[in-house]
């Protein structure tokens, strides 16, 4: 909120302090010559030891700006319901064109002297400090694709690999830039080696399987022809024997 008197806007009219215990805190304050005179200003405070103010005092231009820094200094004790009570004072007055902030003097800002003086109150306020980002786990930022981790041997799984390849073609079909990164695109061609290389083994444990198959197969077709040469054998033995 921003407003002020007839010769400065002044931005904002509250200033919020991010209260922390043992933390010097600062906040800002523009001061808009909106005249096409000369306009000194002070700042006061009823804290004069608790807050700096810095310039506290000042001549600005016609149209133009001042900013003001107004620091707080570290706190050992919270206010009761995080209420403030202070409050600052801005004064300003017209000058004569040239002046320079080394002729200021409290006089000029002294009503009994007959002088012209403006004057804003700004309220103070004591605001939560803000909240540290939440720490996020790499690949699992919004709008960051997915990274497809490694087993032991360096090589991705193709439980991994499905995952990694999957995440990326969803991306793209939700209307993702074409444009991607020198990582993005080392990614997706280790993935395409480590595909290949999947079929590859695949393809050759299948040509293994078939010839194990075929091997069992012949066996156990020659299985009877064996146990009965052995059968016959037994009885031409047995029957040569009770000839005996």
């Amino acid at each position: 909120m921003s407003a002020g008197s007839d010769l400065f806007e002044i931005d904002p009219l509250e200033l919020k302090f991010p209260f922390e215990l043992k933390k010097q805190i600062s906040c800002s304050l523009q001061l808009r010559n909106k005249t096409d005179d000369y306009v000194a200003f002070k700042v006061k405070t009823t804290s004069p030891k608790k807050y700096c103010v810095r310039p506290n005092s000042g001549i600005v231009p016609p149209r133009s700006t001042a900013d003001v820094v107004v620091t707080m200094q570290a706190q050992k004790e919270a206010p009761a319901d995080m209420q403030c009570k202070d409050k600052f004072l801005v004064q300003s007055v017209i000058v004569n064109e040239g002046a320079n902030a080394k002729e200021i003097t409290p006089d000029m800002f002294s009503k009994e002297s007959g002088n012209v003086v403006d004057e804003v109150k700004l309220r103070v306020a004591y605001v939560p400090p803000p909240r540290p980002p939440s720490p996020v786990h790499e690949g699992s930022e919004e709008g960051s694709s997915p990274r497809a981790s490694l087993s032991d041997n360096g090589h991705l799984t193709a439980t991994e690999f499905s995952f990694a390849t999957n995440a990326y073609s969803e991306q793209k079909s939700d209307g993702e830039p074409e444009n991607q990164s020198s990582e993005e695109l080392t990614l997706i061609s280790r993935l395409t080696e480590e595909k290949n290389s999947i079929v590859q083994q695949n393809n050759k444990l299948r040509l293994e399987l078939e010839t194990l198959r075929r091997e069992v197969s012949k066996k156990q077709n020659g299985f009877p022809v064996v146990l009965v040469v052995v059968v016959a054998l037994l009885g031409i033995l047995l029957g040569y024997v009770f000839k005996k």
